[in-house]
């Protein structure tokens, strides 16, 4: 039997197969929420803006974007913004990269303990490296940090870890202390500190109850973990020091939104499998990988985040309540802080005369009320931890679900 195909890019492979996974998988409000923003982006169910040239009448549609993290579509113009303010914001020293990364047995742990490991891993990966930059014999000064989570690997397996981007030097009272050159902080300190703040606070959240443990998780199978995990050597890795940091910050730019993988990276998908290209951390070579529609699913939906939480985090000098101080660090160094460039926004001109156009009205639906129209069957068990997503009425056309808005033109009757 001859499986049609289908557009090969992430939202293809959702509108076509996740009525069906579904109702077979749990799923949490935020898995729900960004499978539906995924499928819907760029559509006219989102509403639209439209512009007209009044002299032949000549009008163009433009559908509104989703804007949610895990979309691979709609994330450009918001990178780049945030890329020139941070750029904009480091300070004229060198920078070192950190990367921590858990050990792979506390995958499922995260699974069901999403919020607590993620704010966890910052506060350990950030409070480890503040208070060894604050012994005098490291640093002993106070540092910048400026932090991103990721969750995923190559192959868009479970693979939770923090990039943090780290001043090579710091205040010292009110003087810029620099750090030595291609040094930081021995690696094997980093990491014995790193696991027993993180294995101190598990134990405690444990005790209090706070903790979920995954449902084929028996007493001493948890026992087993912490003694395993206890022994393991933590995988923490130090890179740079890089001039200024701006190549960090780009490369981390590339991975705060849009999800595990972009549409590029898709070779070929269908109802059987979807396969992708990545490259060996291993080898560095390239090479591509075939998964059925239902594990690619499952992968891409295991890294939505969660709603409200922070993917990206600042401490120190880069904490926003350290702007004098950052301010102080730019007169020492004789350079003034950048501002971001201005960047003016272009006029949308007619393709035949180019003169420009009016924008004429603006269409605004919200996600949340077009769910039964755009997944109407939200069946399916849930994954425990998580709540299910209510149903909703649809709500009527020219109601809060569509915001209709006519602007005035010039010459117009």
């Amino acid at each position: 039997m001859v499986m049609a195909a289908m557009e090969a890019t992430v939202q293809g492979i959702f509108i076509y197969g996740f009525e069906s996974y579904q109702k077979t998988h749990g799923l949490s409000v935020d898995q729900r929420r960004a499978a539906q923003a995924i499928m819907l982006c760029q559509s006219e169910a989102l509403g639209y803006e439209e512009w007209i040239f009044l002299n032949d009448k000549h009008t163009e549609q433009q559908n509104h974007s989703c804007r949610h993290r895990s979309c691979p579509r709609c994330h450009g113009a918001l990178t780049h913004d945030w890329l020139e303010r941070t750029q904009a914001q480091l300070l004229p020293c060198d920078h070192f990269h950190v990367i921590f990364t858990l050990p792979h047995e506390l995958n499922a742990l995260w699974q069901y303990n999403r919020e607590w490991s993620s704010d966890h891993l910052f506060k350990a990966s950030a409070e480890t490296l503040k208070e060894l930059l604050a012994d005098t014999r490291y640093l002993g000064a106070e540092v910048g940090l400026l932090s991103a989570l990721h969750t995923w690997g190559r192959t868009l397996s479970s693979h939770p870890h923090v990039h943090v981007l780290v001043t090579g030097g710091g205040l010292q009272g009110e003087s810029w202390r620099p750090a030595k050159k291609d040094y930081l902080v021995p690696v094997g300190v980093i990491k014995a500190k790193f696991r027993g703040k993180w294995l101190t606070w598990l134990n405690h959240a444990y005790a209090a109850g706070a903790l979920t443990l995954p449902p084929d998780w028996t007493l001493e199978r948890w026992r087993q973990i912490l003694r395993t995990i206890a022994r393991k050597d933590w995988n923490v890795r130090i890179q740079g020091a890089y001039r200024h940091g701006h190549g960090v910050a780009n490369y981390l730019s590339r991975y705060l939104r849009g999800g595990p993988i972009k549409d590029h990276r898709i070779v070929s998908a269908s109802s059987e499998r979807v396969t992708f290209r990545y490259r060996d951390h291993h080898d560095n070579h390239e090479k591509t990988l075939a998964l059925t529609q239902e594990q690619f699913l499952s992968r891409v939906l295991w890294h939505v985040p969660v709603k409200g939480q922070h993917s990206v985090r600042y401490y120190g000098l880069y904490s926003t309540g350290a702007a004098h101080k950052r301010q102080e660090v730019r007169d020492q160094l004789g350079l003034p802080e950048q501002e971001p460039p201005a960047t003016e926004p272009q006029s949308r001109q007619c393709p035949y005369c180019g003169h420009p156009l009016f924008h004429r009205v603006s269409v605004r639906r919200q996600i949340s009320y077009l769910r039964n129209t755009a997944c109407s069957n939200l069946g399916g068990t849930v994954q425990q931890g998580v709540q299910a997503a209510p149903l909703t009425q649809e709500r009527p056309a020219q109601s809060q679900s569509t915001e209709r808005i006519f602007l005035a033109l010039p010459g117009a009757a």
